[in-house]
Protein backbone atom coordinates (compact mmCIF):
# COMPACT_ATOMS: atom_id res chain seq x y z
CA UNK A 1 0.00 0.00 0.00
CA UNK A 2 1.50 3.29 -1.09
CA UNK A 3 1.59 6.50 1.50
CA UNK A 4 -0.84 8.21 -1.04
CA UNK A 5 -3.33 5.66 -0.42
CA UNK A 6 -2.84 5.20 3.56
CA UNK A 7 -3.37 8.86 3.57
CA UNK A 8 -6.71 8.94 1.31
CA UNK A 9 -8.12 6.28 3.36
CA UNK A 10 -7.55 8.09 6.94
CA UNK A 11 -10.49 9.70 8.95
CA UNK A 12 -8.89 12.93 8.65
CA UNK A 13 -8.80 13.40 5.10
CA UNK A 14 -11.79 11.84 4.47
CA UNK A 15 -13.49 14.48 6.89
CA UNK A 16 -11.77 16.97 5.30
CA UNK A 17 -12.64 16.34 2.00
CA UNK A 18 -16.79 16.20 2.81
CA UNK A 19 -16.02 19.57 4.86
CA UNK A 20 -14.80 20.87 1.46
CA UNK A 21 -17.69 19.57 -0.45
CA UNK A 22 -19.82 20.99 1.79
CA UNK A 23 -19.01 24.37 1.54
CA UNK A 24 -18.50 24.77 -1.78
CA UNK A 25 -22.10 23.74 -2.45
CA UNK A 26 -23.54 26.48 -4.89
CA UNK A 27 -25.87 28.67 -2.77
CA UNK A 28 -28.16 28.78 -5.74
CA UNK A 29 -28.17 24.28 -5.81
CA UNK A 30 -28.86 23.96 -2.39
CA UNK A 31 -31.92 26.80 -2.82
CA UNK A 32 -33.79 25.03 -5.52
CA UNK A 33 -32.98 21.33 -4.56
CA UNK A 34 -31.95 21.13 -1.05
CA UNK A 35 -30.16 17.90 0.03
CA UNK A 36 -32.06 15.01 1.90
CA UNK A 37 -29.51 12.57 2.90
CA UNK A 38 -30.78 9.02 2.77
CA UNK A 39 -29.58 5.51 4.60
CA UNK A 40 -30.12 3.58 1.08
CA UNK A 41 -29.07 4.62 -2.56
CA UNK A 42 -31.99 3.33 -4.06
CA UNK A 43 -35.44 4.21 -2.20
CA UNK A 44 -38.77 6.07 -2.30
CA UNK A 45 -40.06 9.16 -2.74
CA UNK A 46 -43.54 11.26 -2.66
CA UNK A 47 -43.52 12.82 -6.20
CA UNK A 48 -46.68 15.37 -6.62
CA UNK A 49 -48.29 16.44 -9.94
CA UNK A 50 -51.21 18.31 -11.05
CA UNK A 51 -52.21 14.88 -11.21
CA UNK A 52 -51.42 13.33 -8.06
CA UNK A 53 -51.15 16.43 -5.54
CA UNK A 54 -50.49 16.68 -1.85
CA UNK A 55 -53.52 16.15 0.16
CA UNK A 56 -53.45 16.51 4.03
CA UNK A 57 -54.82 12.96 5.59
CA UNK A 58 -57.46 12.51 8.51
CA UNK A 59 -56.19 11.80 11.88
CA UNK A 60 -59.46 11.30 13.57
CA UNK A 61 -59.53 7.57 14.75
CA UNK A 62 -62.71 6.02 15.86
CA UNK A 63 -62.18 3.50 19.05
CA UNK A 64 -61.27 0.41 18.04
CA UNK A 65 -60.38 1.75 14.32
CA UNK A 66 -57.37 1.73 12.86
CA UNK A 67 -55.13 5.02 12.42
CA UNK A 68 -54.18 6.14 8.61
CA UNK A 69 -50.91 4.91 7.80
CA UNK A 70 -48.20 7.04 6.32
CA UNK A 71 -46.73 5.16 3.30
CA UNK A 72 -45.41 4.93 0.15
CA UNK A 73 -47.82 4.28 -3.03
CA UNK A 74 -46.80 1.75 -5.67
CA UNK A 75 -46.93 4.67 -7.95
CA UNK A 76 -44.79 6.98 -5.86
CA UNK A 77 -41.24 7.65 -7.28
CA UNK A 78 -38.32 5.78 -6.83
CA UNK A 79 -34.43 7.93 -6.47
CA UNK A 80 -31.50 6.16 -7.38
CA UNK A 81 -28.21 8.12 -6.05
CA UNK A 82 -25.81 7.31 -8.90
CA UNK A 83 -22.45 7.53 -8.64
CA UNK A 84 -19.92 10.55 -9.76
CA UNK A 85 -16.47 10.94 -9.56
CA UNK A 86 -13.42 12.83 -10.31
CA UNK A 87 -9.72 12.51 -10.11
CA UNK A 88 -6.70 14.72 -9.06
CA UNK A 89 -3.47 13.13 -10.32
CA UNK A 90 -0.58 13.54 -8.59
CA UNK A 91 2.72 12.76 -9.93
CA UNK A 92 5.21 10.22 -8.78
CA UNK A 93 8.42 12.79 -8.64
CA UNK A 94 6.08 15.43 -7.06
CA UNK A 95 5.61 12.84 -4.56
CA UNK A 96 8.97 12.10 -4.04
CA UNK A 97 9.98 15.68 -3.34
CA UNK A 98 6.99 16.89 -1.25
CA UNK A 99 7.45 15.96 2.16
CA UNK A 100 3.70 16.79 3.02
CA UNK A 101 1.85 14.46 0.82
CA UNK A 102 -1.76 15.23 2.81
CA UNK A 103 -1.14 19.35 2.03
CA UNK A 104 -1.47 18.15 -1.76
CA UNK A 105 -4.51 15.61 -1.28
CA UNK A 106 -6.23 18.83 0.88
CA UNK A 107 -5.60 21.09 -2.24
CA UNK A 108 -6.90 18.32 -4.40
CA UNK A 109 -10.08 17.55 -2.03
CA UNK A 110 -10.77 21.81 -2.59
CA UNK A 111 -10.28 21.58 -6.34
CA UNK A 112 -12.44 18.85 -6.95
CA UNK A 113 -15.21 20.00 -4.74
CA UNK A 114 -15.30 23.30 -7.05
CA UNK A 115 -15.97 21.63 -10.13
CA UNK A 116 -18.17 19.12 -8.91
CA UNK A 117 -20.20 22.05 -7.03
CA UNK A 118 -20.07 23.86 -10.46
CA UNK A 119 -21.49 20.71 -11.97
CA UNK A 120 -24.31 20.07 -9.69
CA UNK A 121 -25.82 23.43 -9.90
CA UNK A 122 -25.60 23.61 -13.92
CA UNK A 123 -27.98 20.08 -13.53
CA UNK A 124 -29.97 21.20 -11.11
CA UNK A 125 -30.82 24.70 -12.63
CA UNK A 126 -31.13 23.14 -15.84
CA UNK A 127 -33.81 20.45 -14.33
CA UNK A 128 -35.65 23.10 -12.59
CA UNK A 129 -35.69 25.55 -16.05
CA UNK A 130 -36.89 22.04 -18.08
CA UNK A 131 -40.03 21.69 -15.10
CA UNK A 132 -40.93 24.83 -14.99
CA UNK A 133 -41.98 24.99 -19.15
CA UNK A 134 -42.17 27.70 -21.26
CA UNK A 135 -43.15 30.66 -18.40
CA UNK A 136 -45.15 33.19 -18.82
CA UNK A 137 -43.95 36.31 -20.12
CA UNK A 138 -43.69 39.76 -18.09
CA UNK A 139 -43.24 43.70 -18.85
CA UNK A 140 -41.16 45.54 -16.10
CA UNK A 141 -41.58 48.77 -17.59
CA UNK A 142 -42.52 52.02 -15.60
CA UNK A 143 -46.10 51.73 -15.48
CA UNK A 144 -45.61 47.94 -14.11
CA UNK A 145 -45.79 46.49 -10.77
CA UNK A 146 -42.91 43.38 -10.29
CA UNK A 147 -43.86 42.91 -6.35
CA UNK A 148 -47.23 42.30 -7.24
CA UNK A 149 -46.61 40.09 -10.46
CA UNK A 150 -44.35 38.20 -7.74
CA UNK A 151 -46.88 38.02 -5.50
CA UNK A 152 -49.03 36.61 -7.73
CA UNK A 153 -47.12 33.56 -8.56
CA UNK A 154 -46.05 33.31 -4.73
CA UNK A 155 -49.86 32.45 -3.68
CA UNK A 156 -50.33 30.20 -6.67
CA UNK A 157 -47.05 28.47 -5.62
CA UNK A 158 -48.56 28.14 -2.15
CA UNK A 159 -52.27 26.82 -3.33
CA UNK A 160 -50.01 24.39 -5.61
CA UNK A 161 -47.93 22.78 -2.54
CA UNK A 162 -51.12 22.93 -0.12
CA UNK A 163 -48.85 22.62 2.86
CA UNK A 164 -49.80 25.44 4.52
CA UNK A 165 -47.01 27.44 6.86
CA UNK A 166 -44.72 24.62 7.29
CA UNK A 167 -43.90 24.91 3.82
CA UNK A 168 -41.26 27.90 3.06
CA UNK A 169 -41.26 29.93 -0.24
CA UNK A 170 -38.34 30.76 -2.73
CA UNK A 171 -37.88 33.03 -5.15
CA UNK A 172 -34.61 32.85 -7.61
CA UNK A 173 -33.97 35.56 -10.14
CA UNK A 174 -31.74 35.16 -13.14
CA UNK A 175 -28.98 37.49 -13.34
CA UNK A 176 -30.28 39.97 -15.67
CA UNK A 177 -34.04 39.49 -14.59
CA UNK A 178 -32.89 40.76 -11.25
CA UNK A 179 -30.39 43.85 -12.65
CA UNK A 180 -34.21 45.17 -14.37
CA UNK A 181 -36.04 44.63 -11.12
CA UNK A 182 -33.71 46.58 -8.32
CA UNK A 183 -33.55 49.36 -11.03
CA UNK A 184 -37.40 49.19 -11.69
CA UNK A 185 -38.82 52.59 -10.50
CA UNK A 186 -41.85 51.16 -8.59
CA UNK A 187 -39.05 48.69 -7.07
CA UNK A 188 -36.59 51.53 -5.68
CA UNK A 189 -39.36 53.37 -4.22
CA UNK A 190 -40.13 50.96 -1.71
CA UNK A 191 -36.54 50.55 -0.45
CA UNK A 192 -36.68 53.47 2.11
CA UNK A 193 -34.24 54.65 5.03
CA UNK A 194 -34.99 56.93 7.68
CA UNK A 195 -38.73 58.45 7.88
CA UNK A 196 -39.89 57.78 4.91
CA UNK A 197 -40.94 60.85 2.43
CA UNK A 198 -39.80 63.21 5.72
CA UNK A 199 -36.12 63.28 5.40
CA UNK A 200 -36.11 59.70 4.27
CA UNK A 201 -33.92 58.58 1.36
CA UNK A 202 -33.67 55.77 -0.84
CA UNK A 203 -31.59 52.32 0.25
CA UNK A 204 -30.21 49.81 -2.47
CA UNK A 205 -32.34 47.12 -3.06
CA UNK A 206 -30.18 43.34 -2.05
CA UNK A 207 -31.22 39.89 -2.26
CA UNK A 208 -31.45 40.09 1.58
CA UNK A 209 -34.08 43.03 1.56
CA UNK A 210 -35.97 42.39 -1.11
CA UNK A 211 -38.19 39.55 0.67
CA UNK A 212 -39.05 41.89 2.72
CA UNK A 213 -41.43 43.74 -0.27
CA UNK A 214 -43.22 40.13 -0.91
CA UNK A 215 -45.99 38.51 0.66
CA UNK A 216 -45.24 35.93 3.16
CA UNK A 217 -41.55 37.48 2.99
CA UNK A 218 -40.05 34.28 0.72
CA UNK A 219 -36.19 33.70 0.44
CA UNK A 220 -34.77 35.80 -2.53
CA UNK A 221 -31.67 34.81 -4.30
CA UNK A 222 -30.26 35.63 -7.71
CA UNK A 223 -27.93 33.39 -10.13
CA UNK A 224 -24.99 34.00 -11.53
CA UNK A 225 -23.94 30.99 -13.13
CA UNK A 226 -22.60 31.41 -16.76
CA UNK A 227 -22.37 28.86 -19.38
CA UNK A 228 -19.87 28.85 -23.15
CA UNK A 229 -22.85 28.37 -25.89
CA UNK A 230 -20.63 28.00 -28.00
CA UNK A 231 -19.12 24.75 -30.15
CA UNK A 232 -15.38 23.98 -28.73
CA UNK A 233 -12.69 26.05 -30.99
CA UNK A 234 -15.00 29.00 -32.51
CA UNK A 235 -15.57 32.24 -30.28
CA UNK A 236 -16.89 31.88 -26.99
CA UNK A 237 -20.97 32.59 -26.26
CA UNK A 238 -20.94 33.17 -22.59
CA UNK A 239 -24.75 33.32 -21.05
CA UNK A 240 -26.55 33.69 -17.99
CA UNK A 241 -28.28 30.44 -17.37
CA UNK A 242 -31.33 31.74 -15.65
CA UNK A 243 -30.80 35.23 -17.38
CA UNK A 244 -34.30 37.08 -18.12
CA UNK A 245 -36.24 34.42 -15.61
CA UNK A 246 -37.79 34.60 -12.23
CA UNK A 247 -38.39 31.29 -10.57
CA UNK A 248 -40.73 31.74 -8.09
CA UNK A 249 -40.98 27.80 -5.79
CA UNK A 250 -42.16 25.89 -2.55
CA UNK A 251 -39.04 24.78 -0.61
CA UNK A 252 -38.16 23.29 2.62
CA UNK A 253 -34.52 24.26 4.01
CA UNK A 254 -34.44 20.44 5.20
CA UNK A 255 -36.93 18.26 3.18
CA UNK A 256 -38.14 14.97 3.78
CA UNK A 257 -39.09 12.39 1.45
CA UNK A 258 -42.75 12.90 2.01
CA UNK A 259 -43.06 16.85 1.73
CA UNK A 260 -44.08 18.87 -1.45
CA UNK A 261 -41.05 20.51 -2.21
CA UNK A 262 -40.70 21.75 -5.73
CA UNK A 263 -37.05 19.79 -5.53
CA UNK A 264 -34.90 17.47 -3.46
CA UNK A 265 -31.39 16.24 -4.37
CA UNK A 266 -30.99 13.09 -2.39
CA UNK A 267 -27.58 11.71 -1.37
CA UNK A 268 -26.21 8.74 0.39
CA UNK A 269 -25.64 9.37 3.89
CA UNK A 270 -21.92 9.30 5.18
CA UNK A 271 -20.63 8.80 1.24
CA UNK A 272 -20.29 12.44 0.01
CA UNK A 273 -16.69 13.51 -1.64
CA UNK A 274 -15.28 9.83 -0.22
CA UNK A 275 -11.47 10.22 -1.20
CA UNK A 276 -9.49 7.13 -2.47
CA UNK A 277 -6.48 6.54 -4.67
CA UNK A 278 -4.90 4.20 -7.34
CA UNK A 279 -2.33 3.55 -9.85
CA UNK A 280 -2.35 4.92 -13.17
CA UNK A 281 -1.41 1.98 -15.84
CA UNK A 282 1.84 3.46 -16.69
CA UNK A 283 2.80 3.44 -13.36
CA UNK A 284 3.90 6.79 -13.20
CA UNK A 285 0.94 8.94 -11.35
CA UNK A 286 -0.88 8.07 -8.60
CA UNK A 287 -4.24 9.34 -8.54
CA UNK A 288 -6.67 10.86 -5.57
CA UNK A 289 -9.77 9.39 -6.72
CA UNK A 290 -13.31 11.34 -5.15
CA UNK A 291 -16.42 9.79 -5.21
CA UNK A 292 -20.18 10.37 -4.18
CA UNK A 293 -23.58 9.61 -5.22
CA UNK A 294 -26.65 11.98 -5.77
CA UNK A 295 -30.01 12.04 -7.33
CA UNK A 296 -31.68 14.97 -8.27
CA UNK A 297 -35.34 15.23 -8.62
CA UNK A 298 -38.47 17.68 -9.26
CA UNK A 299 -40.67 16.24 -6.46
CA UNK A 300 -43.51 18.70 -7.06
CA UNK A 301 -44.14 20.11 -10.78
CA UNK A 302 -46.85 21.96 -10.02
CA UNK A 303 -45.26 24.16 -6.84
CA UNK A 304 -43.28 26.41 -9.58
CA UNK A 305 -44.01 29.51 -11.69
CA UNK A 306 -41.66 30.75 -14.30
CA UNK A 307 -41.75 34.34 -14.91
CA UNK A 308 -40.16 35.62 -18.08
CA UNK A 309 -39.25 39.36 -17.84
CA UNK A 310 -38.53 42.48 -20.28
CA UNK A 311 -38.45 46.45 -19.69
CA UNK A 312 -40.18 46.51 -23.03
Amino acid sequence: MSRLSDISASPVLREFAQGAAQSAIMPVADFLAPTIEVPTSVGRYKKYTEKDRFRIPNTLRSIGGRATELRFEVSDETYNCEPHALDYPVDNLEKLESEDLENALREGAVAVAEVAALSHEKSVIDAAMTAAGAGTAKVWGASADPVSDIDTAILDVIKAAKYGSLMGVGVLFGASAWCLFKNQEKVRGRFVVGNGGKGGSLAVPTEGSAGHLFVGTPEVRASYMVYDNAAPGVAEDVKFLLDTSVLVFARRPNPTRRDPSFMKTFRLMGKYMVPSSYMRDDGRVEVAKFDWSEDVRVTNSAAVKRLNVSAT
